[in-house]
């Protein structure tokens, strides 16, 4: 279970804060003496929308109002109507489009029952509900605050609403199930080092909330900050908390059975995670090799893959991979290729022609915060330049071109690395090995086979001992997998969709 799923949304401030000590804007607080659901869910409406991104408010059930102050101390409320309030409010809540929910609960101050409900700006936002939610056939409207108001907005400043409200990438959002402590001050530093920043010398005197702030990986008001994805992903040491199978598996396979399989797991900061894994695979699967010709003087070095193709290659998965999804970034060593997978595939703004010429231009970012620390880190160059400096890898070693794998709904992406030629060579059992596995996967990828008719559609009388281990490997090693059509069991092609 996610340390967001165990944790219960609470608010971080006290009754007695918001009343006494001033800690939250005026504006940020509405009082309300009673229960009132018409007004109740416009001001919902209003502080979710969050026109001025100042945090969301706060709306205090319970206390009556006086020229912006509360009068205290508060009437309060019956308290066997808590109960009731707080089941009201959400249903409420329900009438808002798209849905919103805040936090509401019951408080207690000098003796008296209240009810507290925090409203943060709304990741769905613009926001509306009804004019009149007593009535069935009240129209929707959109609701904004301005001062310590709640209004409806006009048509100017809807369209500042849409403005603020354009879809903020995952990266650059709060995690509102984390706290600043999740943060790690050691690895921001560490960070601030590497890049040479000014800000290094002065991060000893800070506080953690303080360096987040100034590398702008917190968000919220000033008594409910929360980090941002990015800070998470970057600069705490406990991400999987957060997102599940944040991380890069590397699957060594070197026969075609699975024997003397070897697989590695990098987990921790994304980009420690990246150094690691490619450092492991420099060391580990790049091989080089001088050949010489009578013809030429100088002999002439090769290596099975090259390290910045393989580079680039990592390096755009982890930076344009979703967060969101819970599933490793995979990296798969055959003798013949290198495979590294990650979810989704491309986004819809690259079609499918220009893939085919290998013309891949993103025009939307799906985490713009971490390419920006990448390109710190002299990880990544820049947008738009991972597929190109492959490519030009590629060529310089005289390796052949890597090949895109995906589906229609683009579901995950899939970049193979074939092994230079010369490397081929050296093993023609593995060629045949690896030749006999490609005439399985390219049979069932037509259509799905059930054994029986994939061992006549090459050619056998029977299902022979070979065929049966090699399908076997294939199932285990997440390339094949069972499906039930009528009466039969069949196989297929296992994409990454395939569940």
């Amino acid at each position: 279970m996610d340390k967001k799923e165990e944790k219960a949304m609470t608010i971080p401030v006290s009754i007695q804060t918001l009343l006494q000590d001033h800690v939250v804007e005026s504006n940020r607080i509405e009082f309300k003496e009673n229960f009132n659901p018409v007004p109740i869910i416009k001001t919902i409406c209003g502080f979710a929308n969050d026109i001025d991104n100042i945090g969301g408010g706060y709306i205090v059930i319970g206390v009556k109002e006086k020229n912006g102050t509360p009068v205290l101390p508060p009437e309060g409320l019956d308290p066997q109507q808590i109960d009731s309030i707080l089941k009201k409010i959400l249903n409420l809540c329900h009438q808002i489009e798209p849905h919103y929910f805040p936090v509401a609960e019951p408080v207690v101050y000098e003796g008296k029952n209240l009810v507290l409900i925090q409203v943060k700006g709304g990741p769905g936002r613009p926001y509306r509900c009804p004019d009149n939610v007593t009535s069935k056939h009240s129209v929707l409207n959109y609701y904004i605050r301005k001062f310590s108001s709640t209004i409806k907005a006009e048509q100017s400043q809807l369209k500042q609403l849409y403005c603020v409200s354009e879809t903020i990438p995952f990266d650059d959002r709060p995690n509102f199930f984390a706290s600043v402590d999740d943060l790690d001050k050691d690895l921001m530093r560490a960070h601030l080092k590497e890049i040479n920043s000014r800000l290094y010398e002065l991060a000893d005197e800070k506080t953690v909330t303080e360096l987040a702030r100034d590398l702008q990986l917190v968000s919220g008001p000033s008594e409910d900050e929360h980090p941002l994805n990015v800070g998470l992903l970057m600069f705490s040491r406990h991400i999987h908390d957060y997102f599940r199978y944040a991380r890069i598996e590397i699957v060594d396979i070197p026969d075609p059975t699975g024997t003397n399989m070897v697989e590695k797991i990098f987990e921790g900061p994304i980009q420690t995670q990246l150094k690691d894994a490619l450092l492991y695979l420099k060391n580990y699967a790049i091989k080089e090799k001088i050949i010489k010709s009578a013809s030429q003087a100088k002999a002439t070095r090769v290596f099975n893959y090259p390290f910045q193709a393989l580079e680039e290659i990592l390096a755009n998965a982890v930076y344009h991979r979703s967060y969101q999804i819970h599933e490793p970034i995979t990296v798969r060593i055959t003798p013949t290729e290198i495979e590294i997978t990650s979810h989704p595939g491309f986004d819809t703004s690259i079609q499918d022609k220009d893939i085919e010429k290998y013309e891949i231009r993103s025009r939307v970012y799906r985490n713009r915060r971490i390419g920006d620390f990448l390109k710190e880190l002299h990880l990544i160059e820049g947008r738009n330049t991972g597929f190109p400096n492959a490519i030009n890898a590629l060529r310089k070693n005289g390796s052949p071109l890597f090949t895109i794998h995906s589906e229609p709904e683009r579901s995950f992406l899939s970049i193979r690395l074939p092994i230079h030629p010369e490397f081929m060579r050296q093993n023609g059992k593995i060629e045949k090995e690896q030749a006999y596995i490609e005439q399985i996967l390219s049979l069932v990828q037509k259509d799905p086979l059930t054994l029986t008719e994939l061992a006549k559609s090459m050619g056998y009388k029977g299902i022979s001992a070979k065929l049966r281990k090699t399908v076997q490997q294939l199932i285990a090693q997440g390339r094949l997998a069972y499906v039930v059509q009528g009466k039969n069991i069949k196989l297929t092609m296992k994409n990454d969709s395939t569940n």
